[in-house]
Order: structure tokens, then C-alpha cells, then sequence
């Protein structure tokens, strides 16, 4: 029977010979083997860091005035944008502050000043405020000057550089400025394009030929251009109220 302590020393004496054994050649072969293929990768790495460099130089000689050049081209593209940018929305400002001064002067009731400061700004403003102030400039000469008011509607509403509602809008002026005094063929020639189906203030311009043609004893155009109106679902109703009243002033219609 073998000793008590005689297993835990069998372990130990395994143990130590485990750590302290002599290595076998093939061992020192493998990790030579190991540290060779290390080697190999590290100069091969070195070697493609290398040629990567050389690559980029030849590069750089070749192009790198070029690169420099766009690099500055695009510097100065940007700043000169943002240059741009802030000159164009301080000119805005500055025409807003402008346009905004002579509404006030209108509002005092001082047509004169208001026409002067928006002539001014329909010649130094931006372009959206030119146009806008070329209308209000219109509208404040109607007050003492009617032909002159005229004259200034009809020229935006024949420029083609300005966007079409505007010039519709600024034919539906002159003519009303007109209503009073131009014949209904006058008042025909221009206003009846802007009552087609497709222009924004097809309505008021077909109340316009309505009360002409009422006025120039034509029942049967005031009746046709009346009833456009009540048979169009989309007219505003003040317009519609209106025309319903010219038609109750119109003889009845002729039975054919």
C-alpha cells in the first residue's frame, strides 16, 4: 500500500519536470521559423510604406502646383460667395428699410413724397422691391395724375422681366384707373386676356367688362360677362354679389 503523501509527490516531481525539461529541437526550429516570418512581414511592410511614399512624391511633383492652385481657386470661390451673399442681403435690408419708409409716407398723406422716395427705390432697389415699388409709385401718382399712373401700369405690364401676376395685376390698374372714362372696346382690348380660365384675377377682370359694357349701353356683353361670373364656382362671393345686382339692372334677355 503505497504511502499517504506519495501521490502529492508524484504530482510535484511531475510538475517540475514539466517546467524545467530540457526543449526539443523541433521546438527551437518552429519558433526560429516564427520569428523569421515576423521578420519577412516587417520588411515588407516597410517596403510597401516605402514605395507608397515614393508614389506620392512623383505625385506631388507632378501635380502638386495644380493642387495648390484648385485649393486656392475654391478659398476664394467661397469667400467671394459669402462676400456676395452679404452684400446682396444688406442691399435687401436696406430696400425693405427703404420701401417701408415711403409706405409710411403714403400712409401720412403725402402722396407726393411716398411717389418720390418708391421712383427712387423702383431705380436703386433690389429687383423684387423695384417692381413693387414701381406699382405703389403708380398708385400714389392715380391720386393727383391719372394718365401719368396710367403710363407707369402699362409700362410694368409690358415688361417682360417681370413676373406675370404682376403685370396682370398692373393691366387690371391702368384699366380700372380707366373705367371711368375709356370706351368699352378701350376697356375690351385690356382687360379680356386677363379674364381667361387660367389668370389669376380672371374675376375682377370680368366685373371690369361687365360694368364697362353696362356703361356703353351693351346689355348683351355686360350679360355674358355677368353670368361667366355667376356660373364660375370659384368667384369670389363680394364679386358674385355684385354682379347679381348689375344683372337685376339689365333688361330681361331676348327670347330667340
Amino acid at each position: 500500500m503505497a504511502a499517504p503523501g506519495a501521490g502529492v509527490n508524484f504530482c510535484l516531481a511531475g510538475a517540475t519536470w514539466l517546467i524545467y525539461a530540457p526543449s526539443r529541437p523541433g521546438d527551437a526550429s518552429v519558433r526560429a521559423k516564427a520569428s523569421r516570418g515576423r521578420d519577412l512581414a516587417d520588411i515588407f511592410h516597410e517596403v510597401d510604406e516605402e514605395v507608397r511614399r515614393e508614389r506620392l512624391k512623383k505625385l506631388w511633383d507632378r501635380y502638386g502646383l495644380y493642387i495648390l492652385a484648385l485649393a486656392v481657386l475654391v478659398v476664394g470661390a467661397v469667400g467671394g460667395w459669402r462676400a456676395y451673399s452679404h452684400f446682396e442681403a444688406k442691399k435687401a435690408a436696406e430696400a425693405g428699410a427703404a420701401f417701408e419708409a415711403a409706405n409710411a409716407l403714403a400712409d401720412a398723406d403725402k402722396p407726393q413724397e411716398a411717389a418720390d422716395a418708391f421712383a427712387k427705390l423702383a431705380k436703386e432697389g433690389t429687383a423684387g422691391y423695384r417692381t413693387l415699388a414701381r406699382l405703389r409709385e403708380a398708385a400714389e401718382l392715380a391720386e393727383r395724375d391719372q394718365k401719368a399712373a396710367v403710363a407707369l401700369f402699362d409700362q410694368v405690364a409690358a415688361d417682360a422681366s417681370v413676373p406675370g401676376r404682376l403685370r396682370d395685376l398692373a393691366a387690371l390698374r391702368a384699366g380700372l384707373l380707366l373705367l371711368d372714362s375709356a370706351s368699352y372696346p378701350d376697356i375690351q382690348s385690356r382687360i379680356e386676356p386677363l379674364a381667361a380660365p387660367d389668370r389669376t384675377f380672371r374675376h375682377s377682370a370680368r366685373e371690369m367688362l361687365a360694368i364697362a359694357a353696362w356703361r356703353a349701353n351693351d346689355a348683351s356683353a355686360a350679360r355674358r360677362w355677368a353670368e361667366m361670373i355667376a356660373s364660375d364656382v370659384e368667384s369670389p362671393a363680394t364679386i358674385r354679389q355684385r354682379v347679381e345686382m348689375l344683372l337685376a339692372l339689365l333688361p330681361p334677355a331676348a327670347k330667340g
